[in-house]
């Protein structure tokens, strides 16, 4: 599927935020391993969590839906698989990463593996330390990639976690460890990748009634004797979806609000209000809902994204309409992503007319006269969403295979085109 995008003038507009990805992969997660029913309200319906939710599936695990719902029947960390179960995610990465912790707690071994892009997204940092648990790691191809067959039980102890390339690697071994068969404790010896997201993971296993002691992000130290209950829970607005609709804002002028956000949310992406704020944009929170106003031009910043890693892209496509350069920095990690995100939005950018220097862990765009073209994302669900913004500020853009966005964002076409008719 194909989607022309011509461009708008000033807006007016109001949106709601779907629910956050991030969220709904933890409750399911959390649910499944607690003792008794756990009834998610407002979970995401993507493909990456319907991956997550066929998954458990597979491993025996009850999962029922309703509309607005799924209802996860809890195995107290005994998770039935009755066999040797391969699990294929897809180009779910937080699918794959979170349950590979999880085949420790299988009755018989697991193997993960996903689409071809997944198997060159490196996972031996969360391998290593599932091996230094208890567990035994079989790569099945390639050393340090998926496909790769985990078996053995989690014991529990003291181990390193290298999180430089994903925090995911570090939620993983967290959100199983209260069914370990002693402590936990997790030891990350530099900053890790989008630390925030640790805070989201924490966040959702104290309110299933874990507990977890931390030093920042350096040690977390996880109990074996408070372990997950069933209980009902309520999944929050996504603030990286939300960035869509605020960087129609800042791109053509106008006013937007979005409701069913969190306002003193613990994940990272609620930064990029505060990008869009350095750069002349005006913020403001009201009870659920944000809104993002611009009425003069924005000029560029220097700002630090490693903790939002989801909103990059789309900060650089605000970027490309500032009157002076932004330099976005921390973001090496992006191009481990569902594409290389960093030389992809440069090399997309500069097809556009765009002039744009990328180093290790930043990227520079400076701002010049853009004109359309066609941008095939590569099967990148947040390349097709920001480029779709982008294309709003100055019209003829083609975003091909368009249909990537269920990823992350199902019916996001269509809110566009009722917002923007």
């Amino acid at each position: 599927m194909n989607v022309a995008i011509r461009r708008t003038g000033s807006v007016d507009l109001k949106a709601t935020a779907p629910p956050s990805k991030s969220y709904t992969h933890r409750a399911l997660i959390a649910g499944a391993l607690a003792a008794g029913e756990t009834i998610i309200n407002n979970p995401l319906d993507a493909d990456d969590t319907r991956l997550t939710v066929g998954a458990l599936r597979a491993l025996r695990v009850k999962v029922n839906e309703r509309p607005g719902q799924i209802i996860v029947s809890g195995c107290n960390g005994d998770i039935p698989n009755a066999r040797t179960t391969t699990l294929d995610l897809d180009n779910s990465g937080t699918s794959l990463r979170l349950l590979a912790s999880l085949a420790l707690l299988c009755r018989h071994p697991v193997v993960v593996t996903g689409s071809t892009r997944m198997q060159e997204r490196p996972i031996g940092p969360l391998a290593k330390a599932l091996a230094a648990l208890g567990g035994t790691v079989d790569y099945l191809d390639v050393a340090g990639f998926p496909p790769l067959r985990v078996s053995g039980r989690l014991v529990g102890g003291s181990v390193l976690i290298d999180g430089s390339i994903s925090s995911q690697f570090i939620s993983s071994i967290l959100i199983a460890a209260p069914y370990a068969r002693g402590e936990v404790e997790v030891i990350i010896p530099a900053p890790p990748a989008s630390a925030s997201y640790l805070d989201i993971t924490v966040d959702v296993m104290q309110a299933f009634g874990a507990r977890v002691q931390r030093n920042g992000y350096e040690r977390f130290r996880v109990s074996t004797t408070e372990r997950y209950t069933g209980r009902e829970y309520q999944v929050e607005g996504d603030y990286s979806s939300a960035s869509y609709f605020f960087a129609i804002a800042a791109i053509c002028g106008g006013r937007v609000t979005v409701d069913n956000l969190v306002p003193d949310s613990v994940q990272g992406d609620r930064r990029f209000l505060d990008a869009l704020g350095a750069m002349g944009c005006k913020v403001t929170f009201s009870g659920t809902s944000a809104t993002v106003e611009r009425t003069g031009d924005l000029h560029g910043i220097s700002f630090d994204m490693s903790a939002s890693p989801d909103t990059v892209q789309t900060l650089c496509m605000v970027a490309a309409i500032c009157t002076s350069p932004t330099t976005i920095t921390g973001i090496s990690h992006l191009k481990f992503k569902e594409s290389d995100r960093i030389n992809g939005t440069a090399e997309r950018l500069r097809a556009l007319g765009g002039d744009v220097t990328v180093g290790d862990d930043r990227i520079t765009i400076r701002p010049v006269p853009l004109h359309g073209g066609t941008i095939d994302p590569a099967n990148d669900h947040r390349t097709a969403m920001s480029f779709a913004v982008l294309g709003l500020g100055i019209g003829g853009i083609t975003i091909t295979d368009a249909e990537c966005v269920n990823k992350s964002f199902p019916g996001f076409w269509d809110r566009l085109g009722n917002l923007i008719p």
